[in-house]
């Protein structure tokens, strides 16, 4: 992480998941306007990187996630969810199919248990595992005008049209750059994964692209508030191993029923035919103006019964209202059910509603 730079920029600093990273450079507000508006710059290098290698390393991936990854091409890629052999989550992986690798990238600290994961399932496979963060960083440009700014740099000249499309450069100053789109807000975002010695060259001009298009450094307070907002859940979050990836709110995108064999496949293969979960992650509008914000755990009551506990919540500028990611059990979780949740500092009503959020 490039905390020199950062400190010059007038960061503010956090942990995620044990990792350092840039909470804000002093004006939370602006920072999540650029997001909404213009475009933010974000240094993610505080996140997993490990590149797959060898001859088998597709065949081998592909026995491993929900998603496709045989069918995926140099360029292309997909997200996927890593499950257990009763198909509870382990990780949730963005993947790019570059020329000689697969690229996977994921929440911070999870590296390790990542890597025993899949070395545990490699026999004679012909498949290496390479940690990418010490070689390489991830900056990220996320809002409505990222691309221009990506533009702006005059270093890219094809930007991947698709979502988990990406493109290679070699530049002569900065190196072999991979560009992905990957618009981690649901809006048009890009991310940049750069060699280590030039991460703060081009985070420069990064940033500098960005304000000539109105946009700005941005950090992890004003990054979360719009995930919350565009209903995405987070693995650590609003995701961890006591769910199926169909309770998540990411089986549209994660999960291919007809693959073949994979670690977990059995089992979410037979909720998905033959049965339903029992909680699925819904959005929750939270009346009145709670303070502090409600934890992780709160717990959902309907009619005195406990039917869900909150995951994520933020007080969200553009709905004017505090906001709330939640599992809530079947009985209770269609949009528009009244319910309430009960915290240390007191209770508040909560409606229940489909994700995104959208104005009321």
């Amino acid at each position: 992480m490039l905390q020199e730079f950062h400190h010059s920029l007038g960061a503010q600093f956090l942990e995620v998941n044990g990792a350092p990273a840039v909470a804000s450079y002093g004006d939370t507000a602006l920072e999540y306007n650029a997001l909404r508006q213009s475009a933010g710059v974000l240094d993610l290098s505080f996140r997993g990187r490990l590149c797959l290698v060898g001859a088998d390393r597709a065949r081998f991936l592909h026995g491993q996630v929900t998603n496709d990854v045989k069918k995926l091409a140099p360029g292309q890629g997909c997200y996927a969810a890593l499950t257990t052999l009763k198909g509870k989550m382990e990780a949730d992986l963005n993947i790019a199919c570059l020329a000689e690798e697969l690229l996977l990238d994921f929440e911070p600290g999870l590296t390790a248990a990542i890597t025993a994961r899949l070395e545990r399932y490699i026999v004679a496979d012909d498949v290496q595992l390479v940690d990418a963060a010490p070689h390489y960083g991830l900056l990220s440009v996320q809002g409505p005008s990222a691309e221009n700014v990506v533009r702006a740099l005059g270093v890219f000249t094809e930007i991947p049209a698709t979502r988990h499309g990406s493109v290679k450069i070699s530049d002569s100053m900065l190196g072999d750059l991979y560009l992905v789109n990957l618009p981690r807000l649901n809006t048009t975002g890009f991310d940049l994964f750069v060699p280590n010695d030039a991460l703060g060259a081009l985070a420069d001009k990064l940033i500098a692209a960005a304000k000539q298009a109105v946009g700005r450094a941005v950090g992890w307070t004003a990054l979360e508030t719009a995930r919350i907002e565009a209903g995405i859940p987070r693995y650590g979050a609003d995701m961890d191993e006591t769910n199926l990836p169909l309770e998540c709110g990411i089986e549209s995108r994660a999960i291919v029923y007809n693959k073949g064999c994979y670690i977990g496949q059995e089992v979410i293969n037979r909720v998905h035919s033959f049965g339903h979960v029992s909680r699925e992650l819904r959005g929750l509008w939270l009346h009145g103006d709670l303070k502090p914000l409600p934890l992780r755990g709160d717990k959902l009551l309907r009619d005195g019964k406990e039917v869900g506990s909150i995951t994520s919540a933020v007080w969200s500028p553009v709905f004017q209202t505090n906001l709330a990611l939640g599992y809530v059990r079947r009985e209770a979780n269609q949009p528009g059910t009244e319910l309430l949740l009960r915290t240390g500092d007191g209770e508040v009503a909560a409606k229940v509603t489909t994700l995104p959020f959208v104005a009321r």
